[in-house]
């Protein structure tokens, strides 16, 4: 079968070419599935550039999210799957090809009123969304909830998550004022900080009294550490998802004060989505179709798709990722 490789094993999107691979041979609860359209993330320029480390059960085939049909199902396969069934889910990799194995753990039937591309663009950023939010951030209903890089796939999920499911308000951050316009006028955020022209931690705590902000769902890193402190309400908390603005605090970042832990009872925590077991996994994806998938029927949620390309011109979509050009999914789609 074909699928997307990388020449020399990592390296600039130049190195990117389709390749003829063996075809995955499903065992377990896994189920083979010829993809229709597979959605981009930026785990996969990492992965491609060799800075991502893989969980042992990933194969070396870029791609965590898809949708497609079901070509064959193993003997322990989840009940409730057949042969031809329209499904979307969530890979450890694999889904840069004509076909995946994947666990019907991680499966969802897709529904009439998306499409491929659609169904594609939403488990890895609505299931980490989802993680982030409940499972680490605790939401409940009344909270404030702030999402940085406002624009970003997680994001794009997670502000309509918050603002959807009672949320007493939803900020936002972002790079561009196109970008917190977006965030606003488009996804519903209460308000949205450009970082570049704006102090937004000192507009979250105008926006809230000086109480500050429920839960913070952080991408940048070092870099925002202070102001993050900052703008916590007490019993606040902190979840760290990336360090996409560096891994290290330099001497020119504002400098974090470690008092505020003690004196607002903050908690930080990291997670990360594509390391965790199979199980762990599988009870977000019940939180998918539960909590978000019935609003995807009927439009209240929308998998913001900023553009779709032939598998083939890979290249060119993972350069819009690279510049960061995007206000939404890429997806690519193969015939």
């Amino acid at each position: 079968m074909k699928a997307v490789g990388v020449k020399d094993g990592k390296g600039p999107l130049e190195n990117l070419f389709i390749d003829e691979i063996q075809r995955p041979k499903v065992d377990h609860a896994k189920a083979l599935v010829k993809v229709r359209a597979f959605g981009l993330n930026r785990m996969d320029l990492m992965q491609r550039e060799g800075k991502y480390p893989l969980p042992p059960q990933a194969p070396e085939t870029m791609g965590v999210e898809f949708s497609g049909t079901i070509e064959e199902l193993a003997g322990e396969s989840e009940k409730g799957f057949k042969k031809g069934d329209a499904v979307f889910g969530l890979a450890y990799g694999g889904a840069y090809a004509e076909y995946i194995a994947v666990s019907t753990h991680m499966l969802v039937h897709k529904p009439e009123e998306l499409s491929w591309e659609e169904c594609a663009a939403i488990p890895e950023v609505w299931i980490t969304a989802l993680q982030a939010m409940y499972l680490i951030g605790e939401f409940s209903e009344g909270k404030s909830i702030l999402w940085h890089a406002g624009a970003s796939n997680v994001s794009i999920a997670g502000i309509q998550l918050s603002k959807h499911n009672g949320a007493s308000a939803v900020y936002a951050t972002a790079r561009s004022d196109d970008k917190t316009d977006f965030c606003v006028n488009t996804l519903g955020a209460t308000a949205a900080y450009n970082t570049k022209s704006v102090d937004w931690a000192d507009e979250v705590l105008k926006a809230t009294n000086g109480k500050g902000v429920d839960i913070i769902i952080d991408f940048i890193g070092p870099s925002e550490l202070a102001k993050n402190l900052r703008a916590a309400a007490k019993d606040a908390r902190i979840v760290s998802l990336a360090c996409l603005g560096g891994a290290n605090l330099l001497p020119e970042h504002e400098q974090p004060n470690f008092l505020s832990f003690f004196a607002k009872r903050i908690r930080f925590e990291g997670s990360g989505l594509r390391s965790r077991d199979e199980a762990y996994q599988g009870k977000l994806r019940d939180q998918l179709v539960e909590h978000a998938l019935p609003k995807f029927r009927d439009g209240s949620f929308k998998p913001h798709i900023e553009k779709v390309f032939p598998w083939e011109d890979i290249k060119e979509a993972h350069g819009q990722m690279e510049r960061n050009e995007t206000k939404g999914k890429l997806v690519c789609t193969i015939p």
